[in-house]
């Protein structure tokens, strides 16, 4: 399950590669929102999705893997991302980790779907990709994100927070959490 046609099941959800402009024009409309972007640097132009797209799709032509489209098993409904890089924010602490992220489109939230989905990029990192430690990186502020991260079993790694210079408060300085093979294995594996 590596690379090309990565497509991860889970009870609820379908975590795939993207299948171009289409489901790409989905993923901003649904969350390129004030809301989902509260804490993510405020919601992108056209121009700033275009980038964040050529990121994504760069990332997984270095990598062979990055953030996947999250699509609802139900309806096909894309809801988001969920899924892994390698860390690369200019300055970062944690450069070349293994790092998950997710952004879920708003009336996605508060039904376990986040949760469901990154336990399942997780053991993709462990068991497909063999990481030994995986990242999660947030602000302070976003209390919704680092929950999830406590809730997946990660701890707070404040020795490895960095100020992101790319961007102002309240999104500037970053916080790290981190889980260990051993700690997923023993915990939530």
């Amino acid at each position: 399950m590596t690379g090309a046609g990565f497509r991860f099941e889970t009870d609820r959800l379908i975590l795939r590669d993207w299948r171009g402009d289409a489901d790409w024009g989905e993923f901003f409309r649904v969350t390129n929102t004030p809301n989902v972007m509260r804490w993510l640097g405020g919601t992108f132009d056209d121009a700033g999705c275009n980038k964040q797209r050529e990121r994504v799709e760069a990332c997984r032509g270095r990598n062979g893997f990055c953030f996947w489209a999250l699509e609802r098993r139900d309806d096909d409904a894309l809801l988001g991302f969920c899924g892994l890089k390698r860390a690369d924010a200019p300055g970062s602490s944690v450069t070349g980790a293994m790092e998950i992220g997710w952004r879920l489109r708003e009336d996605a939230w508060g039904k376990g779907y986040a949760k469901e989905a990154a336990r399942a990029a997780l053991s993709a990192a462990f068991e497909d990709f063999g990481a030994k430690e995986v990242v999660a990186l947030t602000v302070a502020d976003n209390s919704a994100s680092w929950g999830l991260m406590l809730k997946l079993g990660m701890r707070r790694r404040e020795e490895l927070d960095y100020p992101d210079e790319r961007y102002d408060h309240p999104w500037r300085d970053t916080v790290v959490y981190s889980i260990s093979r051993d700690e997923w294995e023993r915990n939530c594996g």
